[in-house]
């Protein structure tokens, strides 16, 4: 039998270490077709209270249960994941709308996120300190926050919610995983039956779908919850952050980017332009790390635009189901806002080179050149398949133009010389930088993560994740008690 076969089991329902009805419920749509996948129960902030309880009580016993105990329950996630891919395939297919290509890159850091997390269960975990103390024995360890709340998008939904959900119980925390309602399947039902078959003790993983207005600030305020862990939009993670300040509890994040993409003056053009154009419109454009704005030498700007262009053309639009290149935006929302941007850019002076148009979700890839830094599609993130081309004259120029943003999640250089485009990247302000390369990477090892309104200095990935998801605590020791005198 399938993972989610037994649709009895999860339907309507969310997940507390059994699969339990709220009362309420809420239809999964098909972006595609508009068909109904099923039904996810939802929650309310009544019911993040008590499972937020929950997590604090049965927490302590996970974290300190036997390493080997976490790092068998995170193998055996892995195992079953692997078990059941083709499954998992065909919901993130439907409910997410991707393409064949964008489901495989997910499924791969998914499953590269559980085998890294069950290593990390037994990493070393402290360290013997010097003391000035005569007789007492010194340590920094790491211990577990507690309680985690994982609050994750439709975008990359399951990947973006298992690289905080298994680090975090790698390391000894109970977790809250609040999956974004538009993928609550194929992210937050999926997790919690692969962890539920995996035999995770109960009560050590709760999963609740709902309105993230509304849970979101049950989780700032919840005083069981330590740690948040949010992806999403910048202005949702501000509000979150600075509801989280208030009662101290540490914040980790991957917001918006608005990233660049500079192509100089000694490219190989139709190299760049693949580069460039794969950025700007794999999985629709819907990807934080997208390339929002190609800044392009004005000396090849026209024969990089035309090559832009001509694979933008190229590029098929339709269900992903069928074999195409481009699949559907995940909801109205989006897709107005996308048609939005373009139009009053257009409307400001851009020209459409490709595309430009829509059938329902279905966005042709967009091309628009003559761009400004004034116009909305170069000041704001897009998150759709849109190419936006702005020349410079000089380096200088171009570095200007690519810092003229609040964002700094990844940036793009692309150059004949690989030492001059590190050189023009070195001043970019950005959290990952990438040289000959388009900005849509990723890799599980790697500290992924932006600065400023990208996420100030939050990391992800196995090279950071214990500093994440444990705080140091010191412990000192005397084998005989102390007398200290005044």
């Amino acid at each position: 039998m399938g993972l989610l076969d037994d649709r009895g089991r999860w339907s309507g329902r969310v997940f507390t270490g059994e699969w339990t009805r709220t009362g309420a419920a809420a239809a999964s749509t098909e972006p595609a077709t508009g068909d109904e996948l099923g039904q996810v129960g939802t929650a309310t902030a009544d019911d993040l209270a008590r499972s937020a309880s929950a997590a604090a009580e049965h927490g302590p016993d996970w974290a300190h249960a036997d390493y080997r105990e976490r790092a068998r329950a995170l193998r055996r996630a892995a195992a079953l994941f692997e078990q059941h891919r083709g499954e998992i395939a065909g919901w993130l297919t439907r409910e997410a709308g991707k393409t064949a290509a964008a489901v495989e890159f997910e499924l791969d850091l998914t499953l590269d996120e559980l085998h890294e997390a069950a290593s990390l269960a037994s990493a070393p975990w402290g360290t013997l300190l010097p003391t000035t103390q005569e007789g007492r024995t010194s340590i920094a360890r790491r211990v577990p926050f507690g309680v985690v709340a994982v609050i994750a998008p439709w975008n990359f939904p399951l990947v973006l919610a298992m690289r905080s959900v298994a680090p975090a119980l790698a390391t000894g925390n109970a977790v809250l995983l609040k999956p974004a309602s538009d993928t609550a399947i194929c992210c937050g039902v999926v997790v919690a039956r692969l962890f539920e078959e995996a035999g995770l003790p109960p009560g050590v993983l709760h999963m609740l779908p709902g309105k993230g207005s509304e849970l979101g600030t049950a989780v700032a305020d919840d005083p069981h919850i330590a740690m948040i862990s949010f992806t999403g939009s910048t202005p949702v993670g501000r509000e979150l952050a600075e509801a989280a300040a208030g009662g101290f509890k540490k914040f980790v994040s991957e917001l918006g980017g608005n990233n660049a993409f500079v192509v100089l003056d000694d490219v190989d053009v139709p190299a760049a332009a693949a580069a460039g154009s794969f950025g700007s419109f794999v999985h629709q454009g819907q990807v934080c790390m997208a390339v929002g704005r190609h800044l392009v030498s004005e000396k090849i700007a026209d024969a990089y635009v035309e090559e832009l262009a001509r694979l933008a053309d190229g590029l098929r639009v339709g269900d992903p189901r069928a074999d195409v290149d481009l699949g559907p935006v995940i909801n109205s929302g989006q897709a107005d806002h996308i048609e939005d941007v373009v139009k009053r850019s257009v409307d400001a002076g851009a020209e459409v080179v490709a595309g430009g148009d829509r059938d329902g979700l279905f966005f042709r890839p967009t091309v628009l050149a003559g761009v400004s830094p004034d116009m909305p599609a170069f000041a704001e993130e897009i998150f759709g398949p849109v190419a936006v081309v702005t020349t410079f004259a000089d380096d200088d120029e171009a570095v200007r133009l690519a810092n003229a943003t609040p964002y700094g999640l990844v940036a793009g250089v692309h150059s004949g010389s690989s030492a001059h485009a590190r050189a023009v990247g070195d001043r970019l302000h950005a959290g990952m930088i990438h040289v000959n390369d388009q900005t849509v990477n990723d890799e599980t090892l790697a500290p992924f993560g932006g600065i400023g309104d990208s996420g100030g200095s939050s990391r992800f990935g196995s090279f950071v994740n214990l500093d994440e998801f444990t705080r140091w605590q010191w412990v000192t020791v005397r084998d005989e008690q102390s007398r200290p005198q005044l």
